[in-house]
Order: structure tokens, then sequence, then C-alpha cells
């Protein structure tokens, strides 16, 4: 249970760090939404942040992951960190400048080419944010979450703030003759400042990180580079996979939504506004995923892990049945998290969330071909639920607009989890409670059809939030019944929220 209580206190330091940032990167979501003039404009915004991380994870190429790995041999220490930087340095130059010369070609794929200053714009925070990719690595892998979450945090509050700065500050007080007139452009579409607020943030946690980047040498271990590469190489394919699923929906639904061109961005503004809602389940398994990796593979070193493994899966699924209740039951008040011309979409929000959750747990699942560098099996099953999710957009995005976005990603992850399962007890068996974790999910569903049945009875509020903060109470009370032995075990939970409430039930 230490193990445990390790892993919870690197989620807290830099799982937290995570949620501190995206949460308060998700509050332009709500500014954004409420301040655009045009549900176009925030579409647009959706485009470009679809198309970022399809990039980060070529311009990457899963030398983070790799570097982990490696961290483990001690011999490979000496090279590892700045054999990693130097190569993710030159390739950063070289792939920057093959998107720098055909700018065009990338504008026209996401339908944005009469804006070349946001595609300049765009290239140029995916090279600086890969910059920053091995120094962020080395201080997860040094455990040194103190900076690590001040670079998260300060990039994220640059952001915001200029983000406000330009966005309402700017055209309010706007005058040629004024200091802002000489910064500042009305005539220029409020995306491009929104992304040049993003570049601005990338160059400033680059800047903080520079202690780091002063200690790369200019040595470079060529037959380390090359297990590097080796191991990494289908990650790539796991990376792209991931993000297809993901992010690539927004300009899948673009490309085959029939209509205007305002109307189908317009679309786009929608779904990418309602799939920022999940966000108590996106904040966790963004914060998991950042802690659990260099956890797993310290683990590995002490010989039979599995049991832990299972564990942490145990209370991790726990964790994201209580966030789907808590997002899904009490939607009347996250629906003011965005602008009204937005809400028409929030019935996609349950199937984004049970997707997220499938997502987290693929997350969980992936440790066996990472510990047995089976990665290229890893690449297979992304692939295969891409093509999965490409297949349901292509078929269903005419018919359904972005409801097909929707059920497309969460066919995608339900498969990417089942195959990774299913392969993973064959390589590297792990003693999941395979059926206590189906059952609290499953509870957890037919509360919220419960609930949603109800509620269509009787629509009222009041009623409605009421009616949610029971059964939320009730799922409570079951789990602190079922697993009041494991839970007894944890600091803090065993005596604020187990002990009270067995003791009512």
């Amino acid at each position: 249970m230490s193990s445990i209580k390790k892993l919870a206190g690197e989620t807290l330091w830099y799982g937290g760090s995570t949620i501190v940032a995206r949460f308060l990167n998700y509050l332009l979501t709500p500014f954004l939404t409420y301040n655009l003039a045009e549900v176009s404009d925030y579409g647009k915004i959706g485009l470009i942040y679809s198309i970022i991380p399809i990039f980060n994870v070529v311009f990457t190429y899963g030398f983070e992951t790799a570097y982990f790995r490696f961290s483990a041999n001690k011999e490979d220490n000496k090279d590892l960190y700045s054999t990693a930087a130097l190569s993710l340095f030159i390739s950063t130059v070289l792939f920057t400048g093959v998107l720098w010369l055909n700018q065009h070609l990338l504008g026209q794929s996401i339908g944005l080419e009469e804006f070349p200053t946001i595609i300049k714009l765009m290239i140029l925070i995916i090279a600086v944010d890969t910059l920053a990719a091995i120094p962020f690595a080395r201080l997860r892998q040094e455990g040194r979450p103190i900076k690590y979450a001040m670079a998260k945090v300060l990039g994220i509050v640059v952001n915001i703030l200029l983000v406000w700065f330009f966005i309402q500050y700017c055209p309010t007080n706007y005058s040629s003759q004024s200091w802002i007139g000489k910064i500042y452009d009305p005539s220029v579409s409020p995306v491009t400042y929104v992304v040049l607020a993003n570049l601005i943030q990338a160059i400033v946690t680059l800047l903080f990180l520079s202690a780091e980047i002063l200690q790369i040498r200019f040595r470079f271990n060529a037959p380390l580079w090359r297990k590097m590469m080796l191991y990494a190489m289908p990650l790539i394919l796991v990376g792209l996979g991931g993000v297809i699923n993901d992010t690539m929906n927004r300009i899948m639904l673009r490309w085959w939504l029939p209509g205007t061109e305002q109307f189908r961005e317009s679309q786009v503004g929608i779904y990418n506004a309602c799939a920022k809602l999940p966000i108590l389940i996106t904040l966790f398994v963004q914060a998991f995923k950042m802690s659990a990796e260099p956890f797993f593979f310290k683990q590995a070193e002490s010989g039979s892990p599995q049991r832990m493994y299972a564990r942490v899966m145990k209370f991790f699924v726990i964790i994201l049945s209580i966030a789907f209740l808590a997002v899904s039951l009490f939607m009347p008040v996250w629906q003011y998290f965005i602008g009204p011309q937005y809400r028409e979409g929030l019935g996609i929000v349950p199937i984004l969330l049970l997707a997220n959750i499938f997502l987290g747990i693929y997350y969980n699942l992936t440790v066996w071909y990472k510990l047995t560098n089976k990665t290229l099996y890893g690449a297979w099953i992304t692939l295969s639920g891409s093509v999965v999710a490409v297949a349901i957009n292509y078929l269903f995005i005419p018919i359904y607009g972005y409801w097909a976005c929707a059920w497309g990603t969460f066919a995608a992850y339900g498969l990417m989890m089942v195959m990774s399962y299913s392969m993973g007890q064959k390589y590297y068996r792990i003693p999941y409670a395979r059926k206590k974790l189906l059952a609290y999910l499953g509870i957890a569903v037919s509360i919220f059809f419960i609930h949603k049945g109800i509620t269509l009875l009787y629509t009222n509020t009041y009623f409605s939030l009421a009616l949610a903060l029971f059964f939320v109470f009730l799922y409570y009370k079951f789990l602190a019944l079922v697993e009041y032995k494991e839970f007894m075990k944890l600091p803090v939970v065993d005596k604020y929220f187990v002990r009270n409430a067995a003791e009512t039930i």
C-alpha cells in the first residue's frame, strides 16, 4: 500500500499541477464562448488545436516515454538526457523547416489558408513545445515536482492574461493614437490573437526551463539513440492514433459535414465547446498519465508489481465512476461553463464522458506493452481504434453531424480498451478485478439512466439537482461499504470519507 500512497503523492504533485494548469486553461472556454462574437471563430480555434497535437506527436516521436524507459538503465543515464534532447533539437529544426515551406498546404488541410499568420504561429508553437518536452520529462523522472508545477502553471497564467488582454481589454480600450493601437489591430481576427497568446506562453515556459536546457551537453550516444528509436518508433503510431481519436474529428467534421463554410465551422465550435465539459474526467486522466508513466517503470524494478498495478486500476476506476456521475447528473450546472449558443450539443457530453473513461482505463492498461517492449502491439491497438473512429465519422457525419464524432470517439476508445486488456493478459498478466470494475461502471451508468428517466417525467431543475445529489451519495455509500478495508488503509480517506459513511450504512 505504500506504493499506492507514493503514486497518490506523485499524482498530487505532477498530476495536481497538471490539473491546476489545465483547469486554468479550461477557464478560457467560458471566456471565449461568452466573448467571441461568432461561434465559427471558436470552431476555427477547435480546428487549430486539433492539428497541433498531431504534429506534437510527430515532432517528439515517442522520445518522452523512451526517456523514462531507458532512465532505469544506469549505464545509459550518463548520455541519456543529452542524447534525447539533441535528437529532438535537430529533428525540430528539420521538421519546422518542412512545415514552413508547406504553409499553404497545412492551411488548406484545416480550411484556414486565408489566415497565413495563424499558420506561422501554429508552426512556431509546435516547435517551441517540442524543445520543452525532454526538459519536462527530466523534471518528472528526477522527482522535481515543484519546478514542474511552477512551469506549467506559469505558462497557463501568462496565456490566460494575454487572451483576456487581446480579446477583451484591447477592443474595449482601443484607440489608434494610444499605445494599444501600436500592438493591436481590430481588423485582425481574434483567433490570431488567441494563437499569439499561446506562442508567447510556450516561449515563457521554455525560458523558465533554461536551467535544464543549459544542462544539455554536446554528447550524442549513437548506439543509445538507435535503441531509443527502435523502442519509440511504434509509439508514434500510438500517439497519432490517439490524436486521431481525440481531436482529429473536429477536422473531419469540417471536411464531411454538408453546408456552408460558416455553418460547418459553427458546428465544430459547438462540438469543441461541449467536448470540454467532461472536465473532471479529462483532468484526472491527464494527471494520472503524467505521474503513472514514471511510476510504472520504477515499480517494474521491484520484481512482481502486477498486484500493485491491479490495485491502482481499481482506485482509478472508482474515481472515474464518481466523476462521471458528478458531471452527467449535474448538467444543469455544468452547462453554464459554455455560452448559450453552444448548449444545443449538451446531449453528447455523457457519451464523451464514457469515452474518456475508456481512454483512461486504456492508459492504465498500456503498462504491459511498455514494460515488455512490445510497443508495436500498442501501435496496432491504437490504429485499430483510429480506423473505427474514421469509418464512423466518414459514414455518419453527413447525416448526424457532431453526434457521429462523439460516438466515433466512444467506439474507438472502447475497442482500444478491450483489445489492450485481452492482449495484455496474454503477454503480461495482471490480476485486475474485472467483474468488480465492470460492476462499478455499470452501476454508475445505470444511475445516470434512472436519473434521466425520472427527470424527463418531472422537469424541474431543483428537483433534478436534489435527486442527483441523493444518487451520488448512495453510490458513495455503496463504495464505502464494498471497499471499506481498502479505503481504511488510505490516509485522510479512512477518517473523513469512509468511517462516517460506513456508520450510516
